[in-house]
C-alpha cells in the first residue's frame, strides 16, 4: 500500500501542524485517517493512497474545526481548575471571634454613643443629620463618635492576630 509509512505520516502530521493544529491533535487526524484509508481500500482501488492519506486528514482537521467553532472549545477534566471562592475555616473562626468582640465592646457602651456610632459607621448618617436627630450639636456627636473609636480600639488592641 504506502511504502515508507512513517516518513507518509511525518508529513501529512506536518501539514497538519502547519494549519494550526497541536502535535497531538495532528497525530490523532493521521492516524484516523489512516482508518479511513484502511476502511475505504477494502471496498475500492486506492491509486494513491499518500494524496488520499493526506486530504483525508486535512478533511478531518476542518471538521474538527468547524465541530468546535460550533461546539466551542473543548476543555477537559484535567485541565479545569476550580478556585474555592469561600473563605477558610480559620478565616471564618476569626471573623467571628471578631465580631463576638466587636458585639462585646458595643455592648459596654452606653446607649446613645452606641447608637450614633452605628447610625454614622454602618449606616453612613452625617455628623449634621445625626445631630438633629439626637437634638445636639455636631461637636457633642463628634464627641460620641470619638468615644466609640477609642471604646472600640482599646477593647480591640492586641487581639489581631
Amino acid at each position: 500500500m504506502i511504502k515508507d509509512l512513517p516518513s507518509v505520516f511525518s508529513r501529512v502530521r506536518s501539514a497538519l501542524m502547519r494549519r494550526g493544529q497541536s502535535r497531538e491533535d495532528a497525530d490523532d487526524l493521521v492516524h484516523d485517517a489512516w482508518i479511513k484509508l484502511a476502511s475505504f481500500s477494502l471496498t475500492q482501488s486506492v491509486e494513491q493512497p499518500e494524496a488520499f492519506l493526506m486530504r483525508a486528514a486535512l478533511n478531518l482537521s476542518i471538521d474538527a474545526h468547524r465541530a468546535q467553532t460550533v461546539r466551542g472549545e473543548q476543555v477537559s477534566p484535567d485541565d479545569v481548575v476550580i478556585i474555592d471562592g469561600r473563605p477558610s475555616v480559620d478565616d471564618v473562626v476569626l471573623a467571628r471571634e471578631r465580631l463576638d468582640r466587636l458585639s462585646e465592646c458595643l455592648a459596654r457602651m452606653n446607649e446613645t454613643t452606641r447608637k450614633i456610632y452605628l447610625a454614622h459607621k454602618v449606616d453612613g448618617v452625617s455628623y449634621a443629620e445625626l445631630a438633629k436627630q439626637f437634638g445636639m450639636t455636631r461637636s457633642g456627636v463628634e464627641w460620641h463618635i470619638s468615644k466609640a473609636v477609642m471604646l472600640t480600639a482599646s477593647h480591640m488592641e492586641g487581639w489581631y492576630p
